[in-house]
């Protein structure tokens, strides 16, 4: 066998022949040593099978600069179809100016690493392939025609190319003619002689002309719209692996659009779409997770997806991604981390990123180093400007916390107050400010309004400062039952500061019968979810014994936590637990 090999090397068209058998039959080193021979003594044919196997990386080890040295020698030799292999390469970055082995970065050279379209060397080769009457020449000349920069650009001309090649039923000729008669149709007919050649071109197999037909019929573009037929194209392009077909077929069987809903197999095409890398695709896979209904939420899994889009720039998965860290839904709570995925969405023009980040900084639940060197005010600033209320929100935070700006109390009330009208938060801290006299003078009897405003929307927050108001008086009438009934409210919210207040409300003291088993029972509910009064307080009850027996040893267990937490009272009772039970008449008495 190797004898007939050395033969069939003498002979440039035998050694063609016999390679293309050993290929065929797997025995590609002794192929490639022949086609070899044939591309090196000029066989047009040959150079252009070896460029096709370096570019594969099927005989030979990929390498995309020596694909383009052998399509180059077969294209300068004529040979059309490397002629337009050469325009295409040129297209996805090929740069003219380069040539052997310095040809590419490197030999791991792709389009997506390419420093871009070299339109001008392009153009020459796919002229030449069109000047040869090569309808693949034609329609590669019409879309660098139809695409390419100043100086080139040339859509009547293009048009024109795209005729002669679709005139030759040639597939992407038909596609190319079809778009650019879609992007100048401006009536319906236009629009219907547009679909023509795009329907040709789907007939054909090309998978990118069915998923414009899919785009034509969901979209109702300048026909009726057609979710069935929409969802047979996106079914046939998604199969040959167009992405945003996949995640046009996905969201479609999600929402039973065309079809009865198909959770599952819609949630595998749009991972499909993800995987490839497109971020909507991701952050609905994500909003699946999360979301559940039909299949079972899994924040871990969402927040990988929600990380995939956002990373991708999609501005809303990175609010969603922000709110997982917030609360620590599928990942490990973060607030500084959460602070930096809604500052993502926020730098894209999220609003609601804006104002979760805003509340965010309001609260004081970051560091200032998660948002240091973001234009935070700015954006702010801007939507204020323009009347949007959420935006007047944001940008009194910023002014009344100093983020960005110079703190201004005076012009951070003042905006609060426009926000106010319609927005929840701004109608609460504008009551805040107004009832400790920040920026504004102080005005109880206001400020009990603006709270009162956002109480009745259901705030938390606001149902326990307005509570608050009503147990001392201020700003509204004195009573005690009123705050109590609110501080419930509150407290079946796991408020624990609401918590520890029914407890000294039934403890004594207050406008409201005294209950001590309910007070120990309020003080048990604060003290667990780690008040430090309440088991400062807790610990006294259980000391001496308000509600029942003395309990000792429990008692110095809440005492000791409330120590802990700072509470240094807590000191002088584990002083009196150590020193003896506490007299009867002492417990009588009361705390």
């Amino acid at each position: 066998m190797r004898l007939l090999d050395h033969l069939a090397a003498l002979s440039p068209p035998r050694a063609l022949r016999r390679a293309r058998r050993l290929a065929a039959a797997g025995a590609r080193a002794r192929a490639a040593r022949l086609y070899s021979v044939a591309a090196a003594a000029g066989l047009v044919e040959a150079q252009n099978e070896v460029a096709h196997a370096y570019l594969a990386g099927t005989l030979f080890p990929r390498n995309p600069a020596e694909a383009a040295r052998w399509f180059r020698a077969a294209a300068e030799a004529g040979h059309v179809p490397s002629q337009c292999r050469l325009a295409s390469l040129h297209l996805q970055g090929l740069r003219a100016a380069a040539s052997g082995p310095g040809l590419f970065p490197d030999d791991h050279w792709a389009a997506d690493d390419a420093p871009g379209a070299d339109y001008p060397a392009a153009l020459a080769w796919a002229r030449k392939a069109a000047d040869s009457g090569s309808a693949d020449g034609q329609s590669l000349l019409g879309f660098i025609l139809a695409n390419g920069p100043e100086g080139i650009l040339d859509r009547d001309a293009a048009l024109d190319w795209y005729r002669r090649s679709a005139a030759q039923d040639w597939p992407q000729g038909h596609l190319g003619l079809g778009m650019l008669l879609m992007s100048r149709a401006d009536t319906a007919e236009k629009t219907i002689e547009a679909m023509a050649p795009i329907e040709r071109a789907a007939e054909a197999g090309l998978p990118t002309a069915h998923f414009l037909l899919g785009v034509i019929h969901e979209q109702a573009v300048g026909v009726l719209p057609d979710p069935s037929r929409a969802l047979m194209h996106y079914r046939k392009a998604a199969i040959h692996g167009i992405r945003n077909a996949q995640a046009k077929l996905g969201a479609m069987l999600l929402a039973g659009s065309g079809c009865a809903p198909d959770p599952v197999e819609g949630e595998s095409w749009l991972r499909r779409a993800a995987v490839a890398g497109d971020p909507e695709a991701a952050a609905l896979v994500g909003d699946l997770y999360a979301r559940g209904g039909d299949l079972p939420p899994n924040y871990a899994e969402a927040a990988i997806w929600f990380r995939a889009a956002a990373e991708a720039g999609h501005r809303t998965a990175a609010r969603a991604l922000g709110m997982l860290y917030l609360t620590g839904a599928g990942v490990v709570r973060d607030a500084d981390e959460a602070a930096r995925w809604l500052a993502r969405a926020a730098s894209g023009g999220d609003a609601a990123a804006q104002a979760n980040l805003a509340n965010l900084i309001l609260h004081r639940q970051v560091r200032s180093a998660s948002v240091d060197g973001l234009p935070i005010h700015e954006w702010f600033e801007r939507a204020a400007g323009s009347g949007d209320a959420i935006g007047a929100f944001n940008y009194a935070v910023c002014l009344t916390e100093g983020i960005g700006v110079a703190r201004d109390e005076a012009k951070g009330a003042m905006w609060l107050r426009r926000a106010a009208e319609n927005i929840v938060n701004a109608q609460y801290w504008y009551g805040r400010m107004l009832l400790e006299g920040r920026g504004v003078p102080a005005d109880p009897e206001a400020a009990y309004g603006w709270i009162s405003r956002a109480a009745d929307t259901g705030m938390t927050d606001a149902l326990a400062l307005q509570a608050e108001m009503k147990l001392h008086g201020r700003g509204t009438a004195r009573d005690h039952a009123g705050a109590r009934d609110l501080f419930l409210r509150v407290a079946e919210t796991g408020h624990p500061g609401a918590m520890f207040a029914l407890g000294a409300l039934h403890g004594g003291g207050h406008d409201i019968p005294v209950d001590r088993a309910a007070a120990l029972h309020w003080y048990r509910r604060a003290a667990e979810a780690n008040h430090p009064l309440a088991q400062l307080m807790l610990g006294r009850w259980l000391r001496k014994g308000l509600a029942g027996p003395p309990e000792p040893a429990e008692a110095e267990t809440w005492l000791r936590r409330a120590l802990a937490q700072g509470v240094e009272e807590a000191r002088s009772d584990l002083v009196d637990l150590a020193a003896g039970p506490e007299p009867a008449a002492s417990r009588a008495a009361g705390d």
